[in-house]
């Protein structure tokens, strides 16, 4: 029995020796959540970080590329399997016994036994499926990165939308007010024969122009709100923001870099060249596929009528088997060629990944040039505007000017000060998104 029992184990070396060491997956990035919390951080805003804090605990998306990749890291482990035998065990009894006639049975029987069986890796397909399956892991995690730095800058740049229509419906606010006092004004000189009452009705539709602007705007501003909640995963709309939100803040300086180094530093770039290479494992498996394949197994066994002799009769067995396709309609074939097809989508897609990076950044950076010019220019037209309604309307309370002018300097001034808003809130997302384009500071290899 001894003897039988070393001579399985034996049978199970034979394929424990062809069977490579098991390869350690590697292990996802680290250093993108650091990264990612010292770029929002240099927003300087304790909302804003408290927002991209909360969306990597919360958001769904981020939560189903974690399943995605735990996925991936279980197939991975059974596509490694392959490359090591299946050992099996058996135990079982059986009652034999006639219900009538002459027939002869044997009565009680149990059996016992070991079997193992492993397929020799001849032309490396085995090997080749197990690296397109770590290939395809590490493609997955490279895909939680980049989701990860998509929902930071998400719900940064949705914050910054809220934050910034909340600045301009206090801004339409102020100017529905001011043009309500010049209103009282212009009745007050209408009573006092000093108006038309064209004049009178002209501002009358200005203040109800700026009612509806701000209607508008609080609309738009509660829609932000409920885009935020929808990246934090709430179902109600986010809590508001606390005034002058967007007054505080200051777009941090970005350290661009070379811009060779801009493929180390896209996450989505390393997940397409994953893809790519598991394409190539995969390739390499389905030609493998084609050529013979060999069986070796190993059973250990025994059988008795009685329970105490089970292990007196033993019986092994040792054999090979070598199997090659000799016709499947081109089935074969078929998944080689679908293999090499798909290897040149995903080689397609990972020179697209390269050239989107790079427009991705030049985009970012014209509009971080663009807004920073636009906002210095603007800066000199709501100053030129302030000063104007200030001097039309001291004229027009002295008589010295018509209403007409008055109602354009107001017009100008409105509109200024709305288009600042709107240019702080761009360049601040500009920021955003240029860290987005960046690669949120995620390196390949940490």
């Amino acid at each position: 029995m001894r003897f039988l029992l070393w001579l399985a184990l034996a049978a199970l070396s034979v394929g424990c020796a062809h069977a490579p060491p098991p390869v350690v997956p590697e292990a996802a990035p680290q250093s993108a959540d650091a990264a990612q919390a010292d770029w929002w951080a240099g927003f300087g805003d304790a909302g804003l970080q408290a927002a991209v804090v909360a969306v990597q605990a919360r958001n769904h998306d981020l939560a189903a590329a974690s399943a995605r990749a735990r996925q991936a890291e279980a197939q991975s482990r059974i596509d490694g399997a392959l490359l090591w035998p299946a050992v099996t065990a058996s135990l079982g009894a059986r009652r034999d016994d006639r219900l009538g006639g002459n027939a002869m049975v044997a009565g009680a029987s149990h059996a016992i036994g070991l079997a193992a069986s492993y397929e020799v890796d001849l032309w490396g397909r085995q090997r080749a499926t197990q690296r397109g399956a770590l290939e395809d892991l590490r493609a997955s995690r490279f895909d939680l990165a980049a989701l990860r730095i998509g929902a930071s800058a998400g719900v940064a740049s949705a914050w910054l939308r809220a934050a910034g229509l909340q600045e301009r419906v206090a801004i339409a606010g102020l100017n529905q007010r001011d043009a309500e006092r010049l209103l009282a004004l212009i009745e007050a000189r209408h009573l006092a024969g000093a108006a038309t009452p064209l004049e009178l009705e002209q501002q009358r539709g200005i203040v109800a122009a700026q009612r509806r602007t701000a209607d508008a705007l609080r609309q738009a501003e509660a829609d932000s709100r409920v885009e935020l909640a929808a990246w934090l995963g709430e179902r109600e709309p986010a809590a508001p923001l606390a005034p002058g939100s967007l007054e505080r803040l200051r777009p941090p300086r970005v350290d661009v870099g070379l811009r060779s180094e801009l493929l180390l530093r896209r996450p989505d770039i390393a997940r397409a060249e994953a893809r790519l290479a598991a394409a190539d494992a995969r390739v390499e498996a389905a030609r493998a596929a084609m050529f013979p394949s060999l069986v070796l197994t190993a059973a250990l066994g025994s059988a008795d009528g009685r329970l105490r002799g089970l292990f007196d009769n033993p019986v092994y067995g040792i054999g090979a088997a070598l199997a090659a396709p000799i016709f499947d309609a081109g089935r074969l074939a078929a998944g080689r060629d679908l293999a090499q097809a798909r290897r040149e989508e995903l080689l397609a897609n990972y020179r697209a990944a390269i050239v989107n990076a790079f427009a991705d950044t030049q985009t970012a950076l014209h509009a971080v040039e663009g807004l920073e010019a636009q906002i210095a220019s603007q800066a000199g037209e709501l100053a030129a505007a302030v000063r104007s309604r200030v001097l039309a309307e001291t004229r027009y309370r002295a008589g010295a000017e018509s209403l007409i002018t008055l109602l354009d300097a107001q017009r100008t001034l409105h509109a200024a000060q709305d288009h600042a808003a709107q240019l702080r809130m761009a360049r601040l997302q500009a920021s955003v998104g240029l860290y987005r384009a960046l690669g949120g500071g995620w390196r390949a290899g940490d």
